[in-house]
């Protein structure tokens, strides 16, 4: 019998500390960023070398009273979100979305300050998209396409979850997700300068990670931080610019670009900055590598795996209420939107 009135998601969150000590959860992604990181013989020294990045970065940008470089450092949570399709809170869950939150410690004053949630994304649907979906609907040979409702389930749920209590009970503001650029796309330097993101670029064609993302109801700007190799990409909901304090903002610079360092080298730990008109390339050579263990293949690898595992163990089953729901967030939205 098909279903008519689907139950209300509800979302559950879960918080581990990002430190040397830091092992990922049972239901982490594999191909985290920042579990890969913490894999090996050298996970100890990779995670602490990782974090002195993050904190020597703030520092170098935090540079208004702190001469000696040394004020600041950023604590990091994982913050996993799992979901409950039967919407009474005790059914199964299934983990779908990562992010990380900062906080920044003052070690002058002894404060502790609220950061920003986001950073890096991991989703396990986004895995289904892109290396399920996406592959086959272009399995004929015939050219690349995009299927039509391509990422609206997935931009539903981050959506309902930002929206939902579960997330304005942890969080004061809305999520930024700073990603790398894509290499398929030309940037063009602007005449836009701003004192902690720097200087923005633009694109006249947006990428289907941008297009995705707008499906997540988040836009994009590029912005290349001060003393940085390259661009980066801010996906944000409101206004980038006004939303956030400099402190907000430095704390997502110091962590994605130090993570960037380390997962594209040869884009933001480049040996010259980027030009004014530039197209990324993880084919150039003239780059440094950092002091840090990444297994970019093994990545690559796993995220089929990881598709695979959200298709048989959460659309697949849950295919015709996800479906309903899904079309009646939609069709809320548009109505909320045109009233």
């Amino acid at each position: 019998m098909r279903l008519t009135s689907p139950p209300v998601p509800v979302f559950s969150l879960e918080r581990v500390r990002f430190d040397e000590d830091y092992r990922p959860l049972d239901n982490t992604r594999t191909t985290t960023n920042f579990a890969n990181l913490a894999r090996g013989e050298n996970r100890r020294e990779n995670l602490r070398n990782a974090i002195r990045m993050i904190d020597n970065r703030f520092n170098e940008l935090a540079a208004d009273d702190n001469e000696s470089a040394d004020r600041y450092s950023v604590d990091l949570d994982i913050v996993s979100v799992s979901i409950d399709l039967d919407g009474g809170g005790d059914g199964e869950r299934f983990p779908i979305i990562e992010v990380l939150e900062t906080t920044i410690v003052d070690h002058r004053s002894g404060t502790r300050i609220p950061g920003i949630v986001g950073n890096n994304f991991s989703s396990y649907v986004r895995d289904y998209d892109f290396s399920v979906v996406l592959p086959a609907h272009n399995a004929s040979g015939s050219g690349f396409s995009v299927p039509n409702d391509f990422g609206v389930l997935h931009g539903n749920l981050f959506r309902s979850f930002v929206a939902s209590d579960a997330y304005t009970r942890h969080f004061a503001k809305a999520p930024v997700i700073c990603l790398s650029l894509s290499s398929t796309k030309t940037y063009q330097r602007t005449d836009t300068r701003h004192p902690v993101l720097g200087v923005e670029y633009r694109q006249d064609e947006y990428s289907l990670t941008d297009d995705y993302f707008a499906k997540m109801g988040m836009t994009v700007r590029y912005f290349m931080p001060p003393r940085s190799a390259a661009p980066l990409a801010f996906y944000h909901v409101g206004d980038l610019l006004t939303d956030y304090s400099d402190l907000e903002l430095i704390s997502t610079i110091a962590t994605m670009e130090s993570f960037q360092k380390i997962y594209r080298p040869e884009i933001y730990n480049a040996n010259s900055s980027a030009p004014a008109r530039f197209q990324p390339s993880l084919s150039q050579r003239d780059y440094s590598l950092t002091r840090i263990e990444y297994d970019r293949e093994e990545r690559s690898r796993l995220a089929v795996e990881q598709g695979r595992f959200a298709q048989e163990h959460f659309i697949d089953p849950h295919r015709e209420t996800l479906e309903l729901w899904s079309a009646q967030f939609s069709a809320r939205e548009l109505e909320e939107a045109q009233a």
